[in-house]
């Protein structure tokens, strides 16, 4: 009888140990890129799982059935599979999940405190992924946001020299954020780039307006929130090596990428390489003294665990770039080149044309180097976390402008910065995620062995406290905080005096005899609060309504109160004023998102007021004649007064689904911004009416078409013409000329690219193509600083300034292996 008993035991337990081991497991892909974090679960059971970083899943003690398992990520279409069991082996379902049609259901981190997806952020967002960011082909990064997000414009001296603008406000009233931390390094000037290396570049954030309450002060008009690339899960080796060249000013860049993971670790280094001679447009022909020299370095260190992740990283940033000046043969208007200190203009001999096309750095020069270390972590602290940040930066410029001296700076800057955050996301309670945060920053500057002193020395402390909220009431989502920044600025007398051995200026003590106080000591504490509150009405899963108020901030940067100097490589002369009060602003958005069938509808409209608005405009005398304090230089004096910014930017997709190949996009952006000094505009007879660097109306039309499926060893095949139109500028700031009338243009740009990836091969390739201003049209944006580098009152050629890039085809190489 026990015998028996034994023997049933030992099958019961047999076929319990087999219906153990039954599962379903497999690998779940994108193209050829593993997905990780996707949700798989078996329809009318409670089994389910998610895929690792190598994109595997294993779903284990399935009993025998029918049964659908459905694969879900929140970047993924949603996919089924029917599956069987009726043994013990186990079943292998692998699955390629095709990307969202709809960006509503894309994570975005930037400006939240926990991510979120779009539809459910009631501010203004936009976003541009990797291939995005590698066919909008451009000599740096900020052109290829441009081309990518309407409503942004950039200010630029030159191809590789940009500065952001969202809505007509820029320099640092837009926080540029690398990897979540904001750049430090003297934003608020004009002629020098964001020191990010674009080729390391994965994906971008940009917030339009002044909602985003974690990062504080500066972020007036928007955040731009470039994060690197880092996305190869895999565990092993993997790397790419990107290479372009663009034909209308020989730009030659190279990029390469190492990835290496194993287990909880993964490893990142990049290293990229790229120079350009001087670029030409047929007003011009070669704009002397326009070409650069760039080299980037950067590497990542990163574990996750149970607990969370922590991640270390380092990036080395160094420019050597040209500085124009617009000095030319009055006669021919050839451009002349600066050889003797104080010379005159007519004087100065004809650049070679070898010297045009040279890849050689010209003697005067400015040099820009970028060094960053920082850490992030993350800690699972329960059913919340906490998250912190702390990273050092130092921003190193010289300017070399003396042609007889060439060794000697003019300007030499060493801004060293600070980072910190600390913030807790409270365990999620009856629906409402919480989150409370610091940050803030500590700085000081230093101007070393330099000749010019457009700023003095200083010391900033910031820091900034913050409470965000965010909760769904069905259809409503609803978030919105309050944030209070306070920022303590300071400086100590700085006196100039006279080099005997330079015969220029530099600093010196107080006692030097002839010692002049250019600087005197200045303490200040400037504070503000702001908040924002917002809601996402979710009419369907494809149509949205959003509305958003928000108050900005923004203490005055060091140019605005403290500047009092020339700064040689803007050919200006700054004058700050120290009574200055912080910004205010109070803006409405309200936006209205379709994402139909045969069509892609955004509309966003915004209107915003500013108290205490800075801008800088020319400086001259009770006669109206331009203030001359450096002989050969402009001199500008900061001003403030209220103004208003109102606009809309429109955006229409068409993709027809009986022609699924072909779409027409279409982006319109609209700003305009007046000035609320009714004094001044009465006296000025309406020339100060409107803000200085308002872009105008501004059209992007493209008709492109992209072929799914692969044809032999091409894939991912599109081609694309487009037309970029900007409307004349006639709303500008015009008393004493500090602007002038822009004329419109349109220029046609045409592009093309595939995906070269043989059969069982392990390596693959991306080959892009673009030709823009394919007519070579001459042209002048009323944002190129270069416009307004004239010496003449008169042109032979009726043309004064510096023209735009003319016909441009640019080619890029991405090779993934």
């Amino acid at each position: 009888m026990m015998r028996n008993l034994a023997i049933c035991l030992l099958i019961l337990l047999s076929t319990l140990a087999k219906a153990q081991h039954i599962s379903i497991k497999g690998t779940v892909m994108a193209d050829t890129v593993p997905v990780s974090h996707v949700s798989v679960t078996i329809s009318g059971t409670r089994l389910g799982t998610r895929t690792n970083a190598s994109g595997y899943y294993e779903i284990r003690d399935v009993p025998a059935g029918n049964y659908r398992v459905t694969f879900s990520s929140v970047n993924y279409e949603q996919e089924k599979s029917a599956v069987t069991i009726s043994s013990d082996k186990t079943v292998i379902l692998n699955t390629n999940l095709k990307p969202f049609t709809s960006k509503l259901n894309e994570v975005v981190v930037t400006g939240v405190s926990r991510a979120t997806t779009l539809r459910k952020n009631p501010v203004p967002i936009a976003v541009l992924s990797k291939t995005n960011l590698d066919q909008n082909i451009s000599t740096n990064i900020i052109e290829s946001i441009v081309k990518g997000v309407p409503g942004v414009n950039a200010v630029t001296t030159g191809p590789n020299i940009s500065k952001p603008f969202i809505r007509g406000l820029g320099y640092n009233r837009v926080l540029t954020l690398y990897d979540g931390i904001r750049q430090e390094g003297q934003q608020w000037g004009d002629e020098h780039g964001i020191e990010i290396d674009p080729y390391g570049i994965g994906r971008v954030e940009v917030i339009k307006g002044p909602a985003s309450l974690t990062y504080g002060s500066d972020a007036l008009a928007g955040v731009i929130n470039m994060i690197p690339f880092t996305q190869h899960d895999t565990v092993g080796f993997k790397g790419d090596f990107t290479s372009d060249y663009h034909t209308n000013n020989g730009m030659i860049g190279s990029s390469l990428g190492l990835y290496y993971k194993k287990s909880d670790w993964k490893y990142i280094f990049r290293a990229t390489a790229k120079g350009a001679h001087d670029y030409r447009n047929n007003v011009d022909g070669y704009v002397y003294n326009s070409g650069f020299r760039e080299v980037n370095l950067s590497a990542m260190a990163r574990t996750d665990k149970k607990w969370g992740y922590t991640q270390i990283a380092a990036t080395l940033y160094n420019n050597q770039q040209e500085i124009p000046d617009g000095s030319r043969d009055s006669l021919t208007r050839r451009f002349t080149k600066q050889v003797a200190e104080a010379d005159n203009i007519k004087d100065r001999p004809i650049v070679p044309d070898n010297e045009l096309r040279s890849y050689s750095i010209a003697p005067l020069t400015q040099s820009i180097k970028h060094y960053r270390v920082y850490s992030q972590s993350k800690f699972n602290v329960g059913e919340g976390s906490i998250n912190a940040i702390l990273g050092v930066q130092q921003n190193l410029r010289r300017e070399y402008t003396h042609p007889t001296m060439v060794e000697q700076p003019a300007l030499d800057i060493q801004l060293n910065t600070l980072n910190y955050e600390a913030r807790y996301n409270l365990p999620i309670f009856s629906g409402f995620e919480t989150t409370v945060g610091a940050n803030g920053f500590y700085q000081t500057n230093r101007n070393k062995n330099a000749t010019d002193l457009p700023i003095p020395d200083y010391n900033l402390f910031d820091i900034g406290t913050y409470l965000f909220v965010k909760k769904s009431f069905g259809k409503v989502d609803v978030s919105g905080g309050i944030r209070y920044d306070s920022r303590n600025i300071k400086w100590n007398d700085l006196y100039v005096g006279h080099d005997p051995q330079t015969g220029f200026g530099k600093q010196v003590q107080s006692n030097t005899p002839g010692a002049n106080l250019q600087f005197p000591a200045f303490r200040h504490t400037y504070t503000g609060l702001s908040g924002s509150l917002g809601l996402t009405y979710n009419i369907t899963d494809r149509l949205l309504l959003k509305a958003n108020v928000a108050r900005g901030y923004r203490a005055p940067n060091i140019t605005e109160i403290g500047s009092n100097g020339l700064d040689p490589g803007a050919h200006i002369v700054y004058l700050g004023n120290r009574d200055f009060n912080p910004e205010f602003s109070l803006q409405q958005d309200v936006g209205f998102i379709a994402y139909l069938k045969n069509l892609d509808i955004v509309m966003e409209v915004f209107n915003n007021n500013i108290n205490n608005y800075i801008y800088q405009a020319k400086l001259t005398d009770a006669n109206g004649n331009p203030v001359v304090i450096v002989p050969g230089n402009s001199t500008y004096q900061y001003q403030q007064s209220k103004a208003r910014l109102y606009g809309a930017e429109v955006t229409l997709n068409l993709h027809p689904e009986a022609i699924k190949w072909l779409s027409f996009n279409n982006s319109l952006a609209y700003v305009r911004g007046i000035n609320k000094n009714e004094e001044l505009i009465e006296r000025s007879n309406g020339a100060a009416k409107y803000l200085p660097f308002i872009p105008p109306l501004h059209v992007r039309s493209e008709l492109r078409g992209k072929l799914s499926g692969t044809y032999g060893i091409f894939s991912k095949i599109y081609a694309a013409v487009e037309a970029d139109m900007y409307s004349a500028q006639d709303h500008f700031y015009a008393l004493d000329n500090t602007e002038t009338y822009t004329p419109g243009y349109t220029l046609i740009n045409l592009s093309a690219g595939t995906a070269i990836k043989p059969k069982a091969a392990k390596t693959w390739f991306e080959l892009f193509v673009q030709a823009d201003n394919i007519f070579d049209k001459a042209y002048q944006s009323n944002l190129n600083r270069l416009k307004y580098f004239e010496y003449y009152t008169a042109s032979p050629n009726g043309r004064s300034g510096i023209y735009n890039m003319g016909h441009n085809v640019s080619m890029k190489v991405v090779w993934h292996f």
